[in-house]
């Protein structure tokens, strides 16, 4: 046996085994990386040119000039990551007919093989620009994507429409854009106008970021009301229209809108823009959408928004969303989120606060404003207590700030169990967690202090700056609560949002004068909302939400139609022996209440048909919030208009 010193001796002098090479292949060495952005101004102004008039195809056409830097190879990048989206998901796959130009000549281009939204291209000597030339060939039907042109309307976003050279901070590379629309359009827009001839519009040069971040709804059928007409910095409603007569508003609703404008002034007590528009498609013909920019909000939703006012409460949260963000979001932005141009990855670690306080915002302003009523506010948020306190298993295994990935991870593609996978929960748990927070400050500080001081101290800063981001971290984040009032807001923001199963998310409820439970009969804003959607949601009773067809949308996970075998993509044909329709499975979801059978339903999925039973005896269960005796009724402080 051999000593243990001549063995270490041994080892000492003996390579490592990982140390010798393997006789497998190696790696291909990996292209040169694109140019990385650099704080340094263009020398040259870009124009794009797009002629937007082939609605019936849904065809853009775009033509640019790039005037070059230099001589040598350039890389022209086309959009990648989306702001407001918060992931790569731009449709580079809608891009057709690149061709390239100099001097007159088609020039080769050759897509980078690892970072496929770059194009490398070498100019010919003495040339002294490109001219591009491609088409965007917008979706023709939704299995395609968002449908952003019919016949009636459009939406032109510049992010799919413009490449710029890189190696720049966008914000550094001025860019004139031109666009033509059918004859007789109207059009709502950020961006300044110059002129309009023959319905081509130029607007005023602007900087690259500005472009991408200003973009149009035109239509067939428009129309604008003023909004803010002080002198301060004008907002304006621009609509289009599916049809003429769902432009027919009434004063008291525009008014409404007036109301938001000065409510959100009274909680921000600044403004990041020097105009702002809103834009807003009411239509089922393309595709709906709710994003923000600094100076405008691309918004689409229902047909009847205004013509069903009374029965359409739920969609009229998107405006207040939406506008709010100028503030939280655009002007204001996680420094991890920002980025020199749109080719850099985002990161999305403190969506929580910006969607998250943007959420609940959201539900603040539309209360304040009128816009939803103050019962109709707290029926929206027993819904979301509902969702995080029974509908939201996966919070047992997955933390709300990891649910900020989603955007990346899953491009808001729909999901089979979203109950228990998650699905950027940062929104809706964050506005649960923010109202923890409110009521928490109001309760510390005898009502004296609220999330409102914070509000105003974080995002209304700097009155009238809107070109810059003013970008935040966590421990910003700390620091402005606790400039509201001491508390360990640390421990308080992890706990809730980087750590895994905390507890129920209620808190803010209870705090605030009330508690969730559950009735027979929904509030008929959850009756609204499924009408909006489509849908018939019995989460709380059998755990699943259908179709109106009876095609299963939803299921909870572990909840009873779960535990009975239904999964997404089913069909209910059939209850207890009866040809399926929603007032016949919620008789039988009553009746098996007080009985001894279960609920038989006949299930058909694909080509196959079953027969299931759920064994379920809770009846009917629709979340509401109650008040409780004797506590302070925080909530209804919250909501109430500022004076």
């Amino acid at each position: 046996m051999k000593s243990a010193l001549f063995v270490a001796a041994l080892l000492a002098v003996t390579p490592p085994a990982l140390a010798q090479p393997s006789e497998g292949p190696q790696p291909y060495p990996m292209p040169p990386p694109v140019a990385a952005p650099r704080d340094i101004a263009y020398p040259g102004v870009l124009k794009v040119t797009v002629d937007a008039t082939d609605v019936e195809r849904r065809i853009f056409r775009v033509r640019q000039t790039i005037p070059l830097a230099g001589p040598g190879p350039v890389t022209l990048l086309y959009p990648q990551w989306v702001p407001g989206g918060h992931s790569p998901r731009n449709a580079l796959y809608n891009m057709a007919g690149l061709t390239i130009r100099a001097n007159g000549q088609v020039i080769p281009w050759t897509r980078d093989p690892v970072q496929v939204f770059a194009f490398h291209v070498t100019p010919p000597a003495g040339a002294t620009a490109l001219d591009v030339e491609f088409q965007h060939l917008s979706p023709t039907a939704t299995d395609q994507g968002r449908v952003v042109m019919t016949p009636e309307m459009l939406n032109a976003q510049w992010l799919n429409l413009a490449m710029y050279p890189a190696g720049y901070f966008t914000r550094r590379i001025p860019i004139e854009a031109t666009i033509r629309l059918p004859a007789g359009w109207g059009y709502g827009t950020a961006l300044e106008t110059v002129s309009n001839v023959d319905n081509t519009i130029r607007f005023k040069t602007v900087d690259f970021d500005t472009l991408m971040d200003s973009p149009m709804f035109a239509g067939r059928y428009f129309r604008r009301w003023d909004l803010d007409t002080s002198g301060k910095s004008p907002v304006r409603l621009n609509v289009v229209a599916d049809r003429p007569e769902l432009l027919d508003a009434t004063p008291e609703q525009i008014e409404q809108h007036r109301e938001l404008i000065r409510q959100a002034d009274r909680l921000y007590g600044a403004r990041h823009y020097d105009h702002y528009d809103f834009l807003l498609a009411l239509t089922d013909r393309m595709g709906g959408i709710g994003l923000e920019h600094q100076r405008s909000s691309e918004n689409g939703t229902t047909t009847d928004y205004f013509v069903d006012w009374d029965n359409r409460a739920p969609s009229r949260n998107l405006l207040p969303h939406e506008y709010n963000h100028s503030w939280d979001g655009k002007y204001r932005r996680p420094a991890d989120l920002w980025t020199p141009n749109f080719n850099t990855p985002m990161r999305d670690s403190l969506l929580w606060v910006y969607e998250g306080q943007d959420q609940y915002w959201g539900f603040v302003l539309g209360a304040r404003s009128g816009l939803v009523t103050r019962e109709q506010t707290l029926d929206a948020l027993a819904m979301t207590a509902a969702a995080y306190s029974a509908g939201r298993p996966g919070r047992q295994w997955r933390s709300v700030e990891d649910t900020t990935n989603d955007p990346i991870i899953a491009s808001r593609r729909a999901i089979p169990w979203t109950s228990w996978q998650r699905s950027e929960d940062y929104y809706s748990e964050g506005q649960l967690v923010w109202l923890d927070a409110d009521t928490l400050i109001r309760e510390r500080t005898n009502g004296r202090k609220s999330l409102d001081d914070f509000a105003r101290a974080f995002f209304g800063v700097n009155d009238g700056a809107w070109k810059q981001p003013l970008t935040y971290t966590f421990d910003d984040v700390v620091k402005g609560l606790n400039a509201v009032t001491p508390y360990d807001w640390a421990d308080f923001l992890t706990r809730r949002f980087r750590d895994v199963a905390p507890a129920f998310p209620l808190d803010g409820v209870a705090r605030g004068g009330y508690q969730l439970v559950y009735t027979e009969t929904p509030t008929k804003y959850w009756k609204d909302n499924d009408a909006g959607r489509k849908q018939v949601d019995l989460t709380y009773s059998v755990g699943l939400v259908l179709n109106r067809e009876g095609a299963i949308t939803s299921v909870l996970w572990e909840g009873p139609a779960f535990k009975a075998g239904l999964s997404v993509s089913d069909r209910i044909i059939a209850v207890n022996g009866f040809t399926y329709d929603a007032d016949r499975l919620r008789d039988a979801i009553t009746a098996a209440k007080d009985g001894k059978e279960p609920i038989r339903l006949i299930v058909k999925d694909g080509d196959h048909f079953r027969v299931l039973d759920i064994d379920y005896r809770g009846g009917l269960r629709y979340p509401r919030l109650q008040r409780v005796a004797g506590k302070p009724d925080l909530l209804s402080e919250i909501y109430k208009p500022l004076k």
